[in-house]
């Protein structure tokens, strides 16, 4: 279904969507915050046409010229900000051996915070958050196959086809997070949480969709990609760790364990295969790819910060206090992270 709006900018198109394509498009105010959630909302709307769409919305909304107009409003007021807010760099190299740096037991951010003090509705509030990105995990990266060529191209798509399971339906990624979502008594259902995250994660899954569909971007896209590889291994083991002092369903745990595994073999293929491939074919996007990592690190940073304060201040980090609440009286009934949680989560 169509996300409820939450200002002028997502109003404007939802409202626009619930009729035939071709009907007038609202012109989008050019001032609005651009990591709001009101911009991003708009603009996570338009860019969900090129995935599984929306009931009851005409899908010749998908290519249709005013909402593309209206959509590149957004996208530009976006990228400029993404530009403004990151320093420029063509050490690609540099970049790459800076996301290697930060030890197994480090003990800051997100990760480290779930595996040292994480109670269940911490990591309740963080499943919903990620499940944003992760129902649609990978699918952005498939744009960037036809733009590129050789050895870039055809480890990238290695990197994807374990992605997608390696040919098992049962593997796709994108499923084992509906599995840890039902494991964890969450709803698995498409973008179930959209209108109960806050706008940093939608910042960063549209980052995602903006890289992907934009040629011009494809340096960045890669860069993104390549940060998002390097750094999750380490990252999901921490995962591990924390889920494992949860008690949590085994659903849970599998996830986390497939993308340690996995995403040390990728890291090697983006750096080795990927990004080297491309750079000796279009050395002059060197700049475009050290951008895309720093832009990862800056929306990653936002998302954190946002999460770390309100826990820290024992408050919900989500826009609906129940969104994370058991799914049903029988889910995860065997699991202490299930049974601590009504006793813990604030109100």
């Amino acid at each position: 279904m169509l996300p409820q709006p939450c200002g002028e900018l997502s109003a404007g198109v939802i409202d626009a969507l619930a009729n035939p394509a071709g009907s007038a498009v609202p012109t989008l105010a050019a001032s609005a915050d651009p990591y709001g959630r009101d911009l991003q909302l708009a603009l996570h709307t338009c860019y969900g046409l090129h995935y599984r769409g929306f009931a009851d919305v005409d899908e010749d909304w998908e290519w249709d010229p005013g909402l593309l107009g209206a959509r590149a409003r957004l996208e530009h007021r976006f990228l400029a900000a993404l530009r403004a807010d990151t320093t420029q760099g063509r050490d690609v190299e540099a970049e790459l051996d800076r996301l290697l740096l930060v030890p197994d037991d480090d003990d800051a951010g997100m990760g480290a915070f779930l595996r040292d003090h994480g109670m269940p509705w911490h990591m309740r509030e963080y499943f919903v958050h990620r499940s944003i990105l992760h129902h649609q995990e990978a699918d952005p990266y498939a744009w960037l196959i036809p733009r590129l060529r050789g050895a870039a191209k055809a480890a990238l798509v290695a990197v994807e086809f374990d992605e997608f399971g390696g040919g098992h339906a049962e593997r796709v990624h994108q499923r084992l997070y509906a599995d840890l979502l039902d494991g964890a008594g969450l709803d698995s259902s498409y973008l179930s949480y959209l209108d109960v995250v806050p706008a940093p994660m939608l910042a960063l899954v549209n980052m995602m969709s903006l890289f992907g569909l934009h040629r011009s971007l494809r340096g960045a896209g890669v860069g993104h990609f390549a940060s998002v590889e390097i750094t999750s291994s380490p990252a999901s083991r921490k995962m591990v760790q924390a889920l494992e002092r949860l008690d949590a369903d085994p659903a849970c745990l599998t996830f986390y364990r497939e993308h340690v595994e996995a995403d040390a073999v990728h890291e090697q293929l983006m750096r080795r295969g990927v990004i080297a491939g491309l750079l000796a074919d279009e050395p002059e996007l060197s700049g475009s790819v050290v951008f895309g990592i720093r832009a990862t690190d800056l929306l990653e940073e936002k998302f954190s910060d946002h999460v770390l304060n309100c826990w820290q201040e024992n408050r919900t980090s989500l826009l609906d206090p129940e969104s994370a609440g058991e799914k049903s009286e029988t889910s995860m009934t065997d699991s202490r992270m299930n049974r601590d949680f009504a006793a813990t989560r604030p109100r």
